[in-house]
């Protein structure tokens, strides 16, 4: 890491320096743990529902977080809503601002996908000032791309090349294998613009996305992280439809989540594939945290930190009208190692700032977001021991408990069902098309899910816990093969 961000990663990060844990931290992680030891706890001493009572307990705690997406999601409801889902109007006060825009495309080993995601870019309505393919040491033939596709001529390493002589806007910066956190680092040092975007290789932009990115960042000075919405795209083998299909609905609903707490200025989870920075607020922190298995994720908190230290009024937004397409797990080993490391990399920044869980001077961050995070660090636990459960009482023919549980879980499958084909409607809305979203495979997906791809989701979270505790999370490799399976192609790349 570059000696600037160095300095600056050393004062805004709590992995470093960590601040000493509060009692109220304790006490909402404790009693979140506690919580759970007693409920499971009961399902060997009582009877009847009571005994199922650690599934009651997730149950209740999913329906809540449902009512308040569905409360906060209403505003998309509102005239001229896809407007006021991306930003605010800008103060009165502030004159208007084209803002420049530079697009950092960190890549190992994508030379298969490099022109997809590159014709992308390219062909913007608004085409971004500087476009730097941050390469991280590839060795598959993408310095043969550049030179000879791209017009690019191949600079030292370490180093930026001139300008590509067929399009003066790309750039490329050779650097030794570092990962994906080392290589955004460099290139946030010699990019030049306000705003940087940050764009994984194997995902593909929209051709409105730029200008959508670039307006949110011109109208709100105060803005500091963006996200666009993702599509996630698998291979067309029946494994690969039938994950889509499910990733598509979960994408939906956790785009909608985003913008919910967006609204009480509480989000903290963009996508890294599709990301904006304004980049001196990046510097200001110290860059891309290159120990993290999300340096996305743990981004944003060190911005809050930072801001809420320095008295800044940041702020972290979802752009509905800003929207691509990544390519997603297509088996069920891959699908389970991204949410290892997605989960593995929850409980590492979880922990690291543990001191803002509770604390009133974050807002509704601080006393609702970041609890329902501690929460959320057993809920996998609460679902697989909530199933674990059902299937030991239906061994034993137990119905005492197994005929009220069901009841319960009906009602449940019933409010999901709803929730899931208003959501699909509010997502329309929002993004303004229909896309891949019908209803009735929405209906469909609602009531399958809860019996197959959320436990599976579940069991990655659970071997995350493995990884935080033990410490041995990597990034793995595994096959991508979605935005260029229809081209009959197949590559390699690195775990997202």
């Amino acid at each position: 890491m570059n000696d600037l961000l160095r300095s600056a990663f050393v004062a805004a990060s709590p992995r470093l320096s960590p601040p000493a844990t509060p009692l109220r931290s304790w006490l909402i992680h404790g009693g979140v743990l506690l919580l759970w030891g007693l409920l499971f706890a009961m399902a060997f001493r009582l009877g009847n529902v009571q005994a199922w009572s650690v599934g009651v307990a997730y149950v209740l705690y999913d329906t809540v977080l449902l009512l308040f997406v569905g409360w906060q999601t209403l505003a998309i409801l509102r005239p001229r809503g896809i407007a006021l889902a991306s930003a605010p109007l800008p103060h009165p006060a502030v004159a208007p601002h084209r803002a420049t825009l530079g697009v950092i495309v960190a890549a190992h080993d994508e030379a298969a996908v490099l022109p997809v995601t590159l014709a992308a870019l390219l062909g913007q309505t608004d085409a971004p000032d500087r476009i730097v393919i941050a390469d991280d040491g590839s060795t598959d033939g993408t310095a043969e791309l550049l030179t000879t596709r791209y017009g690019l001529e191949a600079p030292e390493p370490g180093q930026l090349s001139a300008a590509s002589t067929l399009h003066p806007n790309l750039h490329w910066l050779r650097l030794p294998h570092g990962g994906k956190a080392v290589a955004l680092n460099a290139a946030v040092l010699c990019i030049d613009t306000e705003t940087v975007l940050t764009v994984d290789g194997d995902t593909l932009l929209d051709a409105r996305a730029i200008a959508a990115v670039r307006r949110a960042f011109s109208d709100e000075p105060a803005l500091v992280a963006a996200t666009g919405v993702i599509t996630p795209v698998c291979s067309r083998t029946l494994g690969g439809r039938l994950l889509q299909w499910f990733q598509t609905y979960e994408y939906i609903r956790n785009f909608l989540s985003r913008y919910a707490w967006m609204r009480v200025d509480g989000l903290l989870l963009i996508s890294g594939a599709f990301a904006g920075f304004r980049r001196d607020a990046v510097r200001a922190v110290g860059g891309f945290d290159t120990d993290c298995l999300v340096e996305d994720y743990e981004l944003i908190h060190r911005l809050h930190r930072h801001a809420q230290a320095h008295g800044l009024d940041w702020r972290v937004r979802v752009l509905g009208d800003a929207q691509a397409r990544t390519d997603a797990p297509s088996s069920v080993g891959a699908f389970l190692r991204q949410r290892r490391r997605w989960f593995g990399g929850f409980l590492q920044t979880q922990y690291w700032y543990r001191a803002m869980v509770g604390d009133r001077r974050y807002g509704w961050l601080g006393t609702a977001m970041l609890p329902v995070k501690a929460i959320d660090t057993l809920q996998p636990l609460y679902g697989l021991a909530a199933f674990g459960l059902l299937v030991m009482y239906l061994v034993r023919g137990d119905f005492g408990v197994l005929l009220p549980a069901a009841g319960v879980i009906a009602a449940k499958i019933v409010l999901d069902l709803v929730f899931h084909l208003w959501s699909v409607h509010l997502y329309r809305r929002w993004v303004g098309h229909d896309g891949e979203t019908g209803m009735l495979q929405a209906f469909a997906a609602a009531l399958i899910e809860p019996f197959t791809f959320q436990l599976l989701r579940h069991t990655g979270a659970a071997w995350g816990w493995w990884t935080f505790l033990t410490g041995r999370g990597t990034w793995g490799r595994q096959q991508r093969v979605g935005l260029v399976d229809s081209d009959g192609a197949e590559r390699r790349v690195d775990q997202k």
